[in-house]
């Protein structure tokens, strides 16, 4: 019998109903909530993404990675400033303090240089930027940031159900603002197949969605072994981030995962972030009918207590930016 945390598969739950808002929402939160208990992993199908945007930010997002260093540089992080977007190269980016092998670029919410967020310089808000090749990806990206930002609304919808709560729970405390982030990712083929293209780690927010293309190499840790998490077609990889755990005191748990690419070509992967708003600060959730399993901080991959953590969701994620990104972290974010 598999003990707490010690999951052999990831459910694949049908969130169709639960998008069109309509009676069946209740079943579906209730097979969220059983998901995340067990594994904090779930395939969403029936979300009602575009196919045909899906495509077509696959093939732009190939066509951007085939061009040469110095065209994808252009939009080089440093670029992008406190609003921490752009281009990083293999290696830019550290996980558990090792160097990723991968290629990517950084978006978040579109914010002209007018807002007050960006006059006031607060970290992770501003422009994109966005290349000159392809010319299509600005649209494609744009489009992809407002369609997975509704499905964020309408899952964390389905998980405050699940946990008992209104539905409108998240958004009348956390998300009716959210923090969103997208990040474009490349795992060049010929990397090295002892080196992880991203490391262990878990994510920071409320909610991933992350969409795989056909190549595999994403793993989530069980507590008695690594699962592989392939793609399934037409599904989103959902998995609960550090403030659904804290918030629930561990009855969902972030769950660490990690990925790389074995396959003989390229690997192409798109997280978008849902998260709360910069300024919120992440309260535990009164859940009176469970039981609160022990701090899992001696488990964790770094050690640390999401639960013990003091201050703003921002900043949260300054500390943790400022270690995956060490540079941009002590020389822009935190000037």
């Amino acid at each position: 019998m598999p003990g707490p945390g010690d999951f052999s598969h990831i459910h694949v739950v049908d969130v169709a109903e639960l998008v069109r808002g309509g009676p069946g929402r209740f079943a579906v939160a209730e097979e969220l909530g059983r998901a995340c208990r067990e594994s904090g992993f779930f395939y969403a199908v029936g979300h009602g993404v575009s196919a045909e945007l899906q495509a077509r930010l696959l093939e732009l997002s190939r066509r951007f990675f085939a061009q040469s260093l110095e065209a994808k540089l252009a939009i080089r992080m440093a670029l992008g400033g406190r609003a921490w977007r752009g281009y990083f190269p293999m290696g830019g980016e550290l996980t558990s303090g090792k160097p990723d092998q991968k290629e990517g670029i950084y978006f978040g919410q579109e914010l002209a240089t007018g807002d007050p967020r960006v006059r006031a310089g607060t970290p992770l808000h501003g422009p994109n930027l966005f290349p000159a090749e392809p010319g299509e990806l600005r649209e494609t990206v744009l489009a992809w940031m407002e369609s997975l930002t509704r499905l964020g609304h309408r899952l964390v919808a389905g998980l405050a159900l699940s946990l008992g709560l209104d539905e409108s729970y998240f958004s009348d405390r956390y998300t009716s603002d959210p923090l969103t982030l997208f990040r474009i990712f490349n795992y060049p083929a010929g990397s090295d197949p002892s080196s992880w293209g991203v490391g262990e780690h878990t994510d920071y927010g409320l909610l991933t969605m992350l969409l795989q293309d056909d190549s595999g190499g994403l793993e989530v840790r069980s507590r008695s072994r690594w699962i592989a998490a392939p793609p399934v077609p037409g599904s989103f990889v959902c998995n609960i981030g550090d403030m659904l755990d804290r918030m629930t005191r561990g009855v969902f748990r972030s769950t660490p995962h990690r990925a790389r690419n074995s396959a003989p070509r390229d690997r192409v992967s798109f997280p978008f972030l849902f998260d709360p708003g910069w300024d919120t600060r992440v309260q535990p959730i009164d859940l009176p009918n469970d039981v609160f399993p022990p701090d899992d901080r001696a488990e964790r991959w770094d050690r640390a207590s999401v639960h013990a953590f003091e201050g703003t969701y921002g900043d949260y994620v300054l500390a943790k930016v400022g270690k995956v990104f060490p540079e941009l972290g002590a020389s822009v974010l935190r000037a």
